[in-house]
């Protein structure tokens, strides 16, 4: 891509074809109103999301352009086809990705010294564990609080080192929303 004088950018490198403009003019005016759509349903709704595909769509077209046919009517089946194809890579690559988490504040949390802060965390931390199932509730108890390791765990509730590692992990991620959800209130 270059910069050309009047600071549009040619993706094909030389300079700005008005004729070219002028197609992908018409073509955005004529279709990215029901490719937003389209992309919207097929990502559930999420404008964002398909606002970006609809820019990559109409990029691709863009880079393309000389490859699509002259009238603008006839480039909506290449246009939907390219827009389902960029939205199923999006999707590919979100799933491609590990989720994120989302670490607790440090900042937050009392200082080592100060008894009354650890006396109010100890107290949200036993509310939130009651609102827990009492699975994940057991394994967070045998973890944390007995110092089990995931083998000694899964041996004393019997059940497997697998289910031990998912209950722990859902267990933490529930208590961290019960907790946030009674800090709020």
């Amino acid at each position: 891509m270059t910069a050309v004088p009047d600071g549009t950018v040619d993706p094909a490198g030389g300079g700005a074809d008005p004729l070219a403009e002028e197609r992908i003019r018409r073509i955005h005016e004529t279709y990215a109103g029901p490719l937003s759509g389209f992309l919207s349903r097929l990502t559930m709704g999420d404008r964002a999301l398909a606002e970006d595909l609809l820019q990559e769509t109409l990029l691709r077209a863009w880079r393309n352009l000389d490859a699509l046919p002259q009238d603008v009517e006839k480039v909506g089946a290449w246009l939907y086809t390219v827009a389902r194809n960029v939205a199923i890579d999006a999707a590919r690559a979100r799933r491609a990705r590990p989720p994120e988490v989302n670490l607790p504040d440090l900042t937050r949390l009392p200082a080592r010294g100060d008894a009354v802060d650890r006396m109010v965390t100890v107290q949200a931390v036993r509310q939130g564990l009651a609102r827990l199932s009492p699975e994940h509730r057991a394994v967070l108890v045998e973890l944390y609080f007995r110092g089990s390791s995931t083998a000694e765990a899964a041996a004393r509730l019997g059940i497997p080192e697998g289910t031990v590692k998912s209950r722990a992990y859902y267990g933490v991620r529930s208590l961290h929303a019960v907790l946030g959800s009674m800090e709020s209130s």
